[in-house]
């Protein structure tokens, strides 16, 4: 009686921090237990045999992304060696879909996470800004399975869209003046307009709930 007390209390709390429903979380917590082999964390290597991911160009950022400690919400820097259940619902409740019933300043809200969560992906060292090389980084991993684009094409894809950005965030710059990356700021312009949730599915784990970006 105590222990379904404290379980169902559990998943009350999780459900709060989420918004996921205790449908959604038993579902999850199943996946979690086939990604983790029945273990209570998950690592890296938990995600080698996913079928979705191995096709993915840039699979290691997504990997990386479920134990980067900024989407963890455990500090501004660094990874987790492993994460757990309620660290593996912290990741997945920013692809949950944005509910209809939400007012108009929780849907910004909740946007503004998911943006953050792509940003963190982009920002691979954690500097708060996205540079041309990390930039150059994520096209080129993009890119990668196209025979018909070269690395130096993907460069200058990669190149040219910096460029876009600094004349969408900064405007027209001086002949000197140098742009040093995409802040979270520029980001959120740069995204101003575009439909967050059809650039982030759910496929990998086959499930409703769950999500990944390209």
């Amino acid at each position: 009686m105590g222990a379904a007390h404290s379980a169902s209390e559990e998943v009350r709390e999780l459900e709060g921090k989420t918004g996921f429903s205790s449908d959604q979380i038993e579902q999850l917590h199943r996946r979690f237990k086939q990604l983790s082999g029945d273990q209570p964390t998950i690592r890296k290597e938990n995600f080698n045999n996913v079928p979705d991911l191995e096709l993915n160009p840039i699979r290691s950022k997504i990997v990386r992304a479920f134990f980067d400690n900024r989407n963890l919400r455990k500090g501004p820097s660094g990874l987790a060696d492993e994460i757990n259940f309620e660290d593996f619902l912290t990741i997945m409740s920013y692809f949950r879909p944005i509910d209809t019933t939400m007012g108009e300043e929780q849907v910004e809200l909740s946007r503004k996470e998911k943006l953050r969560f792509l940003f963190h992906m982009y920002d691979s060292d954690s500097d708060g800004r996205i540079t041309l090389e990390e930039y150059r980084n994520v096209v080129e991993e993009l890119l990668s399975g196209n025979p018909h684009i070269e690395k130096e094409s993907a460069r200058s894809i990669a190149d040219g869209a910096m460029m876009e950005a600094a004349s969408v965030c900064v405007g027209q710059m001086e002949p000197d003046q140098v742009y040093e990356g995409i802040t979270f700021e520029d980001f959120l312009k740069i995204w101003q307009g575009i439909d967050i949730e059809t650039k982030m599915h759910v496929r990998f784990l086959n499930m409703e709930t769950m999500a990944l970006c390209h």
